[in-house]
C-alpha cells in the first residue's frame, strides 16, 4: 500500500467519523424506525454518495464548486427534503410507538422507503459533493486517470461510510429498544428523531460554500 493511499484513507476515516449529515440522519431514523430500518438508510446513503462520486468523477462537481446558483439549489433541495421526513417523523410519532407496541408494524417506513430515503439524502449532499471535488484530488497521482482514480477513491469512500455509519445506526437502535418497552418513551424518542433531522435539514440550509 503505498504512502498516499494510506494517507488518504485515515484521513477519510476521521472525516466520515465526525458526525455530519449521514450520521445524524442514521441515528434519526434508527431512533424513528430501529435499527435494520435505519441500517437499509445507511445502504441507500452510501448508494446516493457513490452517485456523487460518479458524477464528480465525470466533472459535475466541478460545476458544484464554481457555480454559486448550482450550490444553492442542491443544498435547499436536500435541506427541504431532510425537514420533511424529520416533520413526517413528529407527525406520526404515536403511530410509530403503536405499530411497535401494537399489532399493526405497517406505520413503520417500508423498506423500499428507507431505501429510497437514503438514496435522495445522498445524493442531495452538498458538503460531501464538494468534500469529493476539493479532497481526491490530493491523493491522485498525476501521472495517472485522474477521472478514474477520483472514481476509485470516491467508492472507497462510500464503503467506509457504510460501515461507520452502519455502527452508529445499531448503536442508536439499541438505545431505542430500551424506549420501546414504554409507548410514552417511544413517542418521545419518535420525536427527537424528527427533531434531529429537522435541526440537520435547517443546518444544512444555511451551509456556505465556505464550510463545504
Amino acid at each position: 500500500m503505498s504512502d498516499r493511499l494510506l494517507a488518504f484513507l485515515v484521513a477519510a476515516v476521521v472525516f466520515i467519523a465526525i458526525p455530519g449529515p449521514s450520521v445524524v440522519f442514521a441515528i434519526g431514523r434508527a431512533l424513528v424506525a430501529g435499527r435494520r430500518r435505519a441500517v437499509c438508510s445507511v445502504v441507500g446513503n452510501s448508494a446516493g454518495v457513490a452517485v456523487q462520486v460518479v458524477a464528480v468523477a465525470v466533472g459535475l462537481g466541478a460545476v458544484l464548486e464554481r457555480s454559486a446558483l448550482a450550490f444553492t439549489v442542491v443544498k435547499l433541495a436536500g435541506a427541504a427534503y431532510l425537514i420533511a421526513l424529520g416533520l413526517l417523523a413528529i407527525r406520526h410519532r404515536h403511530r410509530t410507538s403503536g405499530a411497535l407496541t401494537g399489532p399493526e408494524p405497517a406505520a413503520l417506513p417500508t423498506w423500499w422507503r428507507c431505501l429510497v430515503d437514503g438514496v435522495v439524502v445522498g445524493v442531495l449532499n452538498p458538503k460531501s459533493a464538494l468534500f469529493f471535488v476539493a479532497f481526491l484530488p490530493q491523493f491522485a497521482d498525476p501521472a495517472g486517470a485522474i477521472g478514474t482514480q477520483i472514481l476509485l477513491l470516491g467508492l472507497a469512500v462510500a464503503g467506509i461510510g457504510l460501515v461507520l455509519d452502519s455502527v452508529w445506526a445499531l448503536s442508536a437502535g439499541t438505545a431505542r429498544a430500551w424506549f420501546a418497552r414504554s409507548p410514552r418513551r417511544l413517542a418521545a424518542l419518535g420525536t427527537a428523531g424528527g427533531v434531529s433531522m429537522v435541526g440537520l435539514g435547517v443546518g444544512l440550509a444555511t451551509t456556505s460554500r465556505a464550510t463545504g
